[in-house]
């Protein structure tokens, strides 16, 4: 917004990424969502929120696993990347996030604007209506349905089919970084580490026990 930098050098081009060795578009074409307007807000809102809620409830524990889901979603859709003319893939993010959210919560009542009143299975739905109705192309939209249908069918539906399997496996390297590692139940403290050597502890027996 300040023009420090412009859309040109963080959109999507497949031919700059490979023969000119610019990889920062793999990632900065999902952080750009337009000028400041009705539809840069009205995404950042529902990128918050979604992911914010993702974080909070279903992956509550699972940072590796949700940083995961990142990755793969990222990854199929810069492959549709490639064989489209989209150049910028953030909004597809957004839609991704609420479409997994969406299906997690499908008890859940909505209500648009004060017009609508639906399920929340519907809302990726809805948004793509609003999105057609504002001018943009659907196309985003649509793909960002498309992958996040692809990750809840891996990880919550086809696990639990007869015969299925986890195929989403969260790569362990992840896990070492965003997981908190287990406690060895084995473990033995120092005692200046025990909780009964703590300063807190040594204050409150004093003061229950004085001299």
């Amino acid at each position: 917004q300040l023009e420090f930098i412009t859309p040109f050098q963080l959109y999507f081009n497949p031919d700059l990424i490979f023969r000119k060795f610019q990889i920062w578009r793999l990632i900065t074409n999902f952080l750009f969502f337009g000028p400041l307007g009705f539809s840069f807000f009205f995404n950042m809102i529902f990128l918050y929120r979604y992911c914010r809620m993702l974080e909070e409830g279903s992956f509550r524990g699972r940072t590796a696993d949700f940083v995961f889901m990142f990755l793969f979603g990222g990854f199929l859709m810069t492959l549709f990347g490639l064989f489209a003319s989209l150049f910028f893939l953030g909004q597809a993010f957004t839609i991704m996030l609420v479409y997994v959210w969406s299906r997690r919560n499908p008890y859940i009542r909505m209500n648009f604007f004060g017009l609508l009143n639906f399920q929340a299975p519907f809302l990726p739905w809805v948004l793509m209506g609003f999105s057609l109705l504002l001018g943009n192309s659907i196309i985003i939209d649509l793909l960002g349905i498309a992958v996040g249908h692809i990750y809840y069918f891996l990880e919550d539906v086809f696990p639990n089919q007869p015969g299925g399997k986890k195929l989403l496996l969260t790569p362990g390297f992840l896990k070492m970084v965003f997981d908190t590692p287990e406690e060895d139940p084995n473990y033995n403290p120092l005692p200046e580490d025990r909780p009964e050597h703590q300063p807190r502890d040594r204050d409150q027996n004093e003061q229950q026990h004085p001299q």
